[in-house]
Formats: C-alpha cells, structure tokens, sequence
C-alpha cells in the first residue's frame, strides 16, 4: 500500500494568511478557551492588570523621574512612563505567550492537525483584553493630572495591532525553536525586562544620540511607543530616524518569522 504524503511546497505567506481566515473561527475558540484559562480560579484577576502597570509606573516615577530627574518632554512623568508601559505591556505579554504557546499546547497538537500558527495567535488576541483595562487606566491619569487627550486616540487600534505584529515577529521564532530547545523559555523573561529598558518606555527617545537613532529604531517598539505617545497626548512628533526603521523591521521580521514557523511546523508534532 502507497502512502500518501501531504506537501504543500515551500511556504508562502499568502498562503498562510488565506489558511488563517479560513480557520478564524477555530482561532477565535481558541482565544476564548486561553481567556478563560487565564482568569479562572485567579484571586486578583482584572484587578491585577491594572495593578502591575500602576506599580510599575510608581516605581519608576520615584527612581527615574525624582530621584535620577529623567526628563518627560514636559509631561507629568507617572503620564509619561504609564503612556509607554501600556503598549508594551501588551508587547511583553503577546510575546511571552506567543513563545511558550506551543509547547503548553503540546497535547493538542499531537493529536490533531490544523494550522499550528493558530495557538500563538490566539494567545496574542487575549493580549488585548488586559490592554483595554490598561488603556482605562491611562486615560484616568491623564484626568487626574490635566493631560489634555487629542484626537490621534482614534490611531490606538492601529498602534495595539502593531505591537502584536512586532510581538509575532519575535514570537513565532521563539515558538519554533522553543519546540527544540527549551532553554528558549527560561532566557525569555530576562531578554523581556532587557528590552524594556532598550525602548523609550521611561525615558524619551530624544535622549538618544541623533547619529544612532537610525540603530535604535531597528527595536520595532522604539518607534511604536513614541507614536503611541504623539497619538494620545501630543508629546513630541515621532522621529522618521526612528519610526521607519521601527515599521520596516517589524514587517520585514515578520515575513520572515512567518516562513520559518511554517517551515519549522511539520516537525512539530515529532519533536513535541
């Protein structure tokens, strides 16, 4: 008896995209079941969401902004510091999550074929929910302290999906060779909390030498959070030096993420 083997050819990114939309409702079951997952049985629940990035920003507006004199671009620091931490907490948690999701889905997908590329989407969708709560937060302190909010808040639904494509850039490698390599998870929280203080989160970008900023703009968040900045309460109008580097770096990862996730997936079921 001949068998029969299933090849799709080399991967295509089109290809994967059309697959993904074809399944949508399967990826959107699978968002749900992780939302639930996440917030079942948990003490704090929402509360936490919001708790973590008003610590943080807490923390950081005693170190950086009085004790180290960060400068804000004359904005309230806790404003300034809560108008980065937002978007990259929802960065850090798409990220984090993308990385591990297939080897915490290790039974399913031994058992079932489908697209694998699904399960780190899906843990990135549930991203927004805690950026919604987070976003709420934000918009109370710039209440409080008399921030004036402008009309590029309606760019925020562009800016959220932009850092989950910059956290699948990075995710779906991670994904993949986390599959092999399981020291992938345990480096992952250290090279997270070294990035953050590599992107302008609590400090301006303006503070970077203009000679290099075209470098540092090759950190998809650089650009993401300034413009996440201009957008919502009219800080400094994002650098081009920065910006473009940021956008063109993320599309370009993630073109390239997506092939070798496809390429890498047929192996993933053998290695799991």
């Amino acid at each position: 008896m001949i068998p029969l083997v299933i090849d799709h050819g080399p991967p295509r990114i089109l290809d994967s995209v059309k697959e993904v939309w074809q399944r949508r409702e399967l990826l959107l079951i699978l968002a749900r079941r992780d939302l639930s997952v996440r917030y079942k049985q948990t003490l704090l629940g929402i509360v936490w969401v919001v708790l973590q990035p008003t610590l943080t920003m807490l923390i950081f507006s005693l170190v950086f902004g009085r004790l180290v004199g960060v400068p804000s671009d004359g904005l309230p620091y806790p404003v300034f510091v809560l108008c980065g931490l937002v978007p990259w907490q929802l960065f850090a948690f798409a990220l984090t999550n993308a990385s591990n999701s297939l080897i915490e889905n290790e039974r399913l997908i031994t058992k079932v074929y489908f697209p694998r590329i699904l399960i780190p989407l899906a843990t990135t969708l549930v991203g927004l929910v805690d950026f919604l709560f987070a976003y709420a937060l934000l918009i109370v302190a710039c209440l409080f302290y008399g921030v004036p909010i402008g009309p590029g808040m309606l760019a925020v639904p562009l800016l959220a999906l932009l850092c989950l494509m910059a956290a699948l850039a990075c995710g779906l490698w991670l994904a993949a060779l986390n599959v092999e390599f399981r020291d992938v998870r345990y480096a992952l929280p250290f090279a997270v909390q070294v990035a953050m203080y590599l992107s302008p989160v609590a400090y301006p970008s303006s503070l970077v030498p203009a000679e290099w900023r075209w470098l540092y703009g090759l950190n998809p968040m650089a650009g993401i959070i300034d413009t996440f900045r201009w957008a919502l309460i009219g800080g400094p109008s994002p650098d081009p030096a920065i910006l473009i580097p940021s956008l063109i770096t993320t599309l370009v990862a993630l073109s390239l993420a997506v092939v070798f996730f496809e390429r890498r997936q047929r192996s993933f079921a053998d290695t799991l």
